[in-house]
C-alpha cells in the first residue's frame, strides 16, 4: 500500500503542472498586411470574404482600431514592443536604430512565462533584431512544434494582400472583381489603371480571406479552437496611393476582430458577434496580450492594456506618425477621437504626392499624375499634388474619405483647439525625437540608443517642438520669431527655424543675410536646409554648391536630404550632376534610399 501511494504521488506530481499548462490559454495572431477594413462584416458590399465575415460572428469586432502608423516597419515597430516609435527612435521607414536594452520584444515576456511563441514570417520591426524573442521564426514556423500541453503565442503573417502583389498588372478576364463595379474613393481618378488596380486589389483581398480560414480550420483540427483567443487584423491600412503612408482613415484605420472561446468569454470586450466603438490602437496591443495570459506588464512600456485582468479605462485618442517614407522626407502627426481625425503637418510645403520609387510601381499612380499633369481632374483629386496646409481636421462620420478640411471652419474652431492641444501635450510627454532632423538623428544613435537620448536631458525637446509649431504654421506673424531662431545654439531649433524660413518662401526675404551664414553651419542638414531656402530667393550657385557637397558626406541620410532638395529644382541642379552619378559608381544597392532619389533626378535630367 505504501509502495502504491508513493506511485500515486509521483504521478500527480509529474501530471499536475501538464494540467496547469493546458489549462492556461493560447493566443494566435493572423495578421493580413495593407488593407483597410474592406471586408464584408464591416459592410463593404463589394469585398468577398465569407471567412472573416464568419469569423466576425464568433467575435468581438472594432470599429475604432487603428495602426499608428500608415506603413509596415514603424507600425510592426509599434507592435513588438509597446512602445510609440517617435520615443524611440525606430519611426523613420526601414531604419535599424537600436532601442534600449530594457526594450524587449514582447514574446520574449512569454518565453520566460513557459510559452511556445512563433513567428510565420515577417518580422521588419523597423531595429536591430531580437531573434532569442521566438522559439522559431520563418516560412515553416508553427506551433505544432511545441512540447505536449505547453500553451503558445502564435503570428501568422499573410502577404498576399501586400502592396507589390497589384505592381504587375493581370487581364481583365482573369479579375475575379469587375474593374468597372469598383467604388473609387472621391479623391481617385476612374482611370483604366486605377479601376483594374481597385479590383486587383479586392481579389488580394479574397485571397487573403481563404489564407485566413484555412489557419483558423487547422487550429479546429488540432482541436485548439476552445482554448485559444484568435487575433484578426491589418498591420496598416492600404494599399492605393493616398492610403498607405498616409495619415488619413485609409492609411491608419485597420480591421480588428478578436475571437475568445466559450471557456474565457469573461475576458472578452462584448459577446459573440457584437460591435465595439472603444479605441484601440497597436500601443495597446503588446500590454493586452500579456494581460490576457496573466503576464506582468513592464512599466516601460508605454501602451495600455484594452484586455484581461490589467486592462485601464479606454483611452480618448489614437495617435500616429509619418516620419520619411522611403527616400522621401516628411513629417506629420496625427490625433483620432471617436469621430473627429486632426493632422498637423510640419512640412507643409512638401506635397502629399513626393515622388517614391515603390509607390509609382502600381500602374494607378502614374495614371493619377498624367491626369494631373494633362490638367484632367477635379479640385478634390488634385489637392494630391498640392503642398499640405498646416493643419488638417475631418469628420470621419459624414467623411469617411477625409476630403472636406474643416480646420478653418469656425464651427469647428473649439474641436479643432482641442485636437491641437491633445496633439502638442502627447508630443511633449512622449519626447518625440521624430523632430531631430534624421542626418543628426542617425549620427546620435551610432552612439545612444534615441530613446535614452531624450531622456538625457540633452534633447530640449519642448523648445524644438515649439519652434516647429510656429515654424509650420504658415502664421506670418510667428516670421520674427523664426528669424531670431536661426542663430540658437541648438542645431535642431536652428533647422527647424530653417524649415520656417522655406515654408514661407520669398515672405522670409529679410532671413537671406543669415541663412547665407548657415550655409557654413557645422551642422549638416542645417546647411542643407538653408540651401533649399535660398533656393526659394532665387539663389543658385552656393545653394547648389553647398548640396552637391552634402553629397560626398559619409551620411546616408544627409544625403537623402540634399537629394530631396536638388529633384525639385529642374535644370538648375545640373552643377551637382557628378555628385549624383557617383552615388550610382560601383555596384549600389537599389533598395537604398540615397540611391532611388539619385536614380529619379538623373532620369528627369534626361527628359
Amino acid at each position: 500500500m505504501h509502495k502504491i501511494l508513493l506511485f500515486i504521488t509521483a504521478g500527480l506530481l509529474t501530471f499536475t503542472p501538464v494540467l496547469a499548462q493546458q489549462s492556461r490559454l493560447n493566443i494566435l495572431w493572423i495578421v493580413s498586411e495593407d488593407n483597410s477594413p474592406f471586408l464584408g462584416c464591416y459592410g463593404d458590399k463589394f469585398a468577398t470574404t465569407p471567412n472573416l465575415d464568419n469569423f466576425a460572428k464568433q467575435g468581438v469586432l472594432y470599429k475604432n482600431a487603428f495602426a499608428t502608423a500608415p506603413v509596415c516597419a514603424p507600425s510592426r515597430s509599434t507592435l513588438i514592443t509597446g512602445m510609440y516609435p517617435p520615443s524611440i527612435g525606430t519611426e523613420h521607414m526601414r531604419s535599424t536604430y537600436p532601442v534600449p536594452d530594457f526594450v524587449k520584444f514582447f514574446p520574449h515576456y512569454f518565453r520566460e512565462a513557459g510559452y511556445y511563441t512563433t513567428n510565420n514570417a515577417k518580422k521588419d520591426y523597423n531595429t536591430v533584431d531580437q531573434p532569442e524573442a521566438w522559439d522559431e521564426s520563418s516560412g515553416k514556423a508553427t506551433y505544432k512544434n511545441r512540447k505536449p500541453g505547453q500553451p503558445f503565442f502564435a503570428v501568422f503573417n499573410l502577404n498576399v494582400s501586400h502592396e507589390s502583389n497589384i505592381h504587375s498588372p493581370v487581364p481583365k478576364d482573369k479579375l475575379k472583381h469587375d474593374p468597372d463595379k469598383v467604388t473609387l474613393p472621391p479623391y481617385h481618378p476612374r482611370t483604366t489603371e486605377m479601376k483594374h488596380d481597385w479590383a486587383l486589389y479586392y481579389d488580394k483581398i479574397e485571397e487573403m480571406d481563404r489564407q485566413a480560414g484555412i489557419i483558423l480550420k487547422e487550429l479546429d483540427k488540432e482541436g485548439l479552437t476552445e482554448n485559444t483567443i484568435v487575433f484578426y487584423y491589418s498591420d496598416h491600412g492600404g494599399i492605393l496611393g493616398r492610403s498607405k503612408r498616409f495619415l488619413y482613415e485609409s492609411g491608419l484605420k485597420i480591421p480588428l476582430i478578436i475571437r475568445f472561446p466559450e471557456k474565457f468569454a469573461s475576458l472578452a470586450s462584448g459577446k459573440a458577434g457584437s460591435t465595439t466603438n472603444r479605441i484601440v490602437t497597436f500601443h495597446d496591443f503588446a500590454p493586452s496580450v500579456l494581460s490576457l495570459a496573466d503576464i506582468p506588464i513592464p512599466q516601460h512600456m508605454e501602451g495600455k492594456a484594452f484586455l484581461g485582468k490589467r486592462q485601464v479605462r479606454a483611452r480618448d485618442y489614437a495617435y500616429g506618425f509619418r516620419g520619411r517614407m522611403d527616400e522621401r522626407t516628411d513629417l506629420s502627426r496625427t490625433v483620432r477621437d471617436k469621430k473627429y481625425r486632426y493632422i498637423r503637418n510640419y512640412m507643409p510645403h512638401k506635397i502629399y504626392a513626393q515622388h517614391l520609387e515603390y509607390l509609382w510601381k502600381a500602374p494607378s499612380m502614374p495614371s493619377w499624375e498624367a491626369e494631373y499633369k494633362a490638367g484632367r481632374l477635379n479640385e478634390v483629386q488634385k489637392k494630391f499634388w498640392q503642398e499640405k496646409p498646416a493643419e488638417e481636421l475631418f469628420d470621419t462620420e459624414k467623411d469617411p474619405h477625409n476630403v472636406n478640411n474643416l480646420a478653418a471652419d469656425p464651427k469647428y474652431k473649439d474641436i479643432l483647439l482641442k485636437l491641437r492641444a491633445a496633439n502638442h501635450n502627447w508630443l511633449i510627454e512622449s519626447k518625440d525625437v521624430g523632430f531631430i532632423p534624421e542626418a543628426l538623428l542617425s549620427k546620435i544613435a551610432e552612439t545612444t540608443p534615441l530613446r535614452g537620448y531624450a531622456l538625457s536631458g540633452k534633447y530640449n525637446f519642448k523648445k524644438v517642438i515649439e519652434t516647429a509649431e510656429i515654424a509650420s504654421s504658415r502664421d506670418p506673424s510667428k516670421l520674427p520669431e523664426i528669424i531670431q531662431r536661426l542663430a540658437d545654439p541648438d542645431p535642431v531649433v536652428r533647422y527647424w527655424a530653417v524649415i520656417g524660413t522655406i515654408v514661407f518662401k520669398k515672405e522670409a526675404v529679410s532671413a537671406r543675410p543669415k541663412l547665407n551664414e548657415l550655409l557654413r553651419d557645422p551642422e549638416i542638414s542645417v546647411r542643407i536646409a538653408a540651401s533649399e531656402a535660398l533656393l526659394n530667393f532665387g539663389e543658385t550657385d552656393k545653394p547648389v554648391q553647398t548640396l552637391s557637397q552634402a553629397l560626398e558626406s559619409n551620411n546616408q541620410m544627409a544625403r537623402v536630404q540634399a537629394l530631396n532638395v536638388l529633384e525639385t529644382i529642374g535644370d538648375k541642379a545640373k552643377p551637382a550632376f557628378n555628385n549624383v552619378k557617383a552615388l550610382l559608381k560601383g555596384n549600389p544597392k537599389d533598395g537604398d534610399y540615397d540611391v532611388r532619389a539619385a536614380k529619379k533626378i538623373l532620369q528627369q535630367g534626361e527628359k
